[in-house]
């Protein structure tokens, strides 16, 4: 791994000293304050039970918080009982909440869906017996590849419900990816849908489980039994009898009541297959009580959420992490309101995400950096058109978000009044684990800041040893949290040897991160996107940010190219915001461009990081989650073959950059 230690020069991080501390009406009303931080430190384990007890329900007490004899594998409220859709559904029915709205569903199209608590316990109740009448039971797998469509909530709850593990598996991913998926988790049953709507049309989603169920290459029968298949777009479907069910069939021969099996805490809930790596799939998996405690105590506070008040958009699919903690178990174990959206932001028009916020008089948007400066690129005059008066409260995830982006973000979506909390955390977390707390922190442009009450947080150095303030080194986790992995599944070894063997007994996150003089923590990105020029650290992160400052630029990716002279050489690709497009010729070379920006990196970080190489592109290699993939960007920039692009939501863009690349004007002397 690359060294992200030593003469990093990151003054520009160090330098930022815009701050915005919460209003003192918003202070005031706001679940977290701030002697959270301190109860958390005097009693860690007492601090998560007490949130363990008074925001689950537990049909069994526990009576142990936590068990850490087995590290790195964890043990939280291992000997208490619950069961994860009673929590999310149920409870708030008890409760005489059952008329509250848990789901806003609004389709690509434009039809939609006003789901109460109530109904959601009677739908999630008939899909819970439909899944028990084809043979499940607790502990089998269920792979889930659907759309973004209230069926997806409603599967994972129902197997939840009956004790089954499900696997979801992104609706953009290829037969092949999810039959990899199926075979790891050894998944009897799949749930699908005929298909879903992309960008304005309908898309297929059953021919690839059909692929990806049949015999593999040498033969080998899939495991799965049997095909539920919602009916979303009305698309004609091969059937294969007594294999392929439908679901509305299936849940109409259900009961329309189910008794919830309960459960050990350890039990797992579910597995998350992390993309973008080479080999076997690695099988994230979590279980019950630790991973709703955490998700429940983040959600609420992180997010300042009044269930009763709220509507709740977190805008990420159901297919990545952030979907399954904030999406479905934390906000509805939350007893939440939330806007689900099937489609794609600018389908049918570029204002569509901020039509569906003035629409349902969103209050708290939780999304992705990649989101943010897209919008910025698009102008602020789409915005403009909505009355987005409704958010108060705005969320970042996915990567570390370049601080002038993090501006425009508040300025023209949050009107410079609403709190913005940066989150860091992994799918191996399982929630989120540094962010601002908004009623507490004097948040900065860029910085994810302090770790959350009750997580154990640092920056270290080679030795494993805390690097001072306004250094850099590696994020690590030096104490258990409740919503951790425990393990990656069918393989232990691998999970030791992935997250534990850097530093023995400490979790490394596998992220560069430098304290800035306060202590606060930024994020600099994956170790491996941390580049040596001429013996300086330099960090991707760091040049994107300064790029990003520049007003031509709406978004960049910068890699590290090798080059015989400095060992390592920056290049950068370059979107410009759409007013300065101008400034490239129809060949797409734009010197002058390239020099501007040059001399603005010069001048915010130093001649060290200024790029030998600026490519202005019209879009950058981005997987359907929005993250930006610079291995290959590496791949081009080292004039190497690109390597698999089959996680890119377009794979054609790689093709357009390589091209670009050839041309000698976007280059130094």
């Amino acid at each position: 791994m690359t060294d992200t230690t030593g003469t990093t020069p990151l003054e520009n991080l160090s330098a930022e000293r815009r701050a915005f501390p919460p209003s003192a009406e918003f202070a005031a009303q706001a679940n977290a304050q701030a002697e959270l931080y301190e109860r958390a430190r005097a009693d860690r384990e007492g601090f998560w039970a007490e949130q363990a007890r008074s925001l689950l329900s537990w049909s069994t007490d526990f009576s142990e918080v936590l068990d850490w004899s087995g590290a790195p594998v964890a043990r939280w409220f291992a000997d208490g009982r619950l069961n994860a859709c009673y929590n999310a559904v149920d409870r708030h029915v008890e409760a005489g909440r059952g008329d509250r709205v848990a789901l806003l569903f609004e389709g690509e199209p434009g039809d939609t869906r006003e789901i109460t608590y109530a109904q959601l316990l009677e739908e999630v109740s008939r899909a819970a017996g439909a899944l028990e009448a084809l043979g499940l039971g607790t502990g089998d797998r269920v792979a889930i590849y659907l759309p973004l469509i209230p069926e997806a909530v409603v599967a994972m709850l129902a197997c939840a419900r009956i004790g089954a593990v499900h696997s979801v598996v992104f609706g953009g991913f290829s037969a092949e990816a999810l039959r990899s998926r199926i075979d790891d988790a050894q998944a009897t049953v799949v749930i699908t849908a005929d298909g879903g709507y992309r960008r304005g049309a309908p898309s297929a989603l059953k021919p690839a489980v059909d692929e990806a169920v049949g015999p593999d290459d040498d033969g080998t029968p899939s495991p799965v039994q049997k095909v539920l298949v919602v009916r979303r777009t009305g698309q004609d479907v091969a059937w294969t009898e007594g294999r392929d069910v439908w679901w509305h069939e299936a849940l109409e021969a259900a009961p329309a009541q189910h008794t919830p099996v309960d459960v050990e805490a350890e039990h797992p809930l579910f597995i998350l297959y992390t993309s973008g790596t080479t080999g076997k799939p690695k099988g994230i998996f979590h279980t019950t009580g630790g991973y709703l405690t955490q998700t429940a105590y983040t959600h609420l506070n992180v997010f300042d959420l009044k269930p009763e008040q709220d509507v709740y958009w977190c805008t990420a699919d159901i297919g990545w992490v952030t979907g399954h903690s904030y999406v479905v178990y934390g906000p509805l174990v939350n007893g939440a309101t939330q806007v689900l959206y099937e489609g794609t932001p600018d389908t049918p028009h570029k204002g569509r995400w901020w039509e569906i916020v003035a629409k349902y008089g969103v209050t708290i948007l939780y999304t992705a950096p990649t989101a943010i400066r897209t919008f910025m690129k698009w102008g602020e005059d789409v915005p403009g058109q909505f009355d987005l008066s409704s958010l108060r409260v705005l969320g970042s995830v996915g990567e570390p978000i370049n601080p002038e982006a993090w501006m425009w973000y508040r300025r023209v979506i949050g009107a410079d009044r609403t709190p913005i909390v940066d989150t860091w955390w992994q799918t191996e977390t399982g929630a989120i684990m540094i962010s601002p707390l908004p009623g507490v922190t004097a948040a900065k442009p860029g910085s994810a800041q302090v770790p959350l009450p009750g997580i154990v947080a640092e920056v270290v150095d080679e030795e494993a040893k805390p690097v001072p303030d306004g250094a850099g080194g590696y994020l690590v986790l030096s104490e258990p949290w409740p919503s951790m992995l425990r393990g990656i599944w069918g393989d232990e070894q691998r999970y030791k040897d992935t997250y534990w063997s850097r530093f023995p007994g400490i979790y490394f996150a596998g992220d560069g991160a430098k304290k800035d003089d306060d202590g606060d923590i930024w994020l600099l990105g994956r170790v491996d996107d941390v580049m040596n020029v001429s013996g300086h650290r330099l960090s991707t992160a760091e040049i994107e940010s300064a790029l990003v400052s520049h007003p031509m630029v709406a978004e960049a990716a910068v890699v590290g190219a090798s080059d015989e002279t400095t060992g390592q050489a920056v290049v950068a690709f370059v979107i410009l915001r759409a007013e300065h497009l101008d400034k490239v010729d129809e060949a797409g070379e734009g010197a002058d461009v390239a020099a501007t920006l040059r001399k603005h990196v010069t001048k915010e970080i130093g001649p060290i990081a200024k790029p030998r190489t600026i490519l202005v592109v019209n879009e950058l290699p981005k997987t359907r989650s929005g993250k930006i993939m610079r291995r290959l960007l590496r791949d081009v920039a080292e004039h190497r073959e690109v390597g698999d692009v089959t996680t890119l939501a377009d794979s054609s863009v790689m093709a357009l950059i390589a091209q670009g690349l050839e041309k000698p004007a976007a280059s130094s002397d």
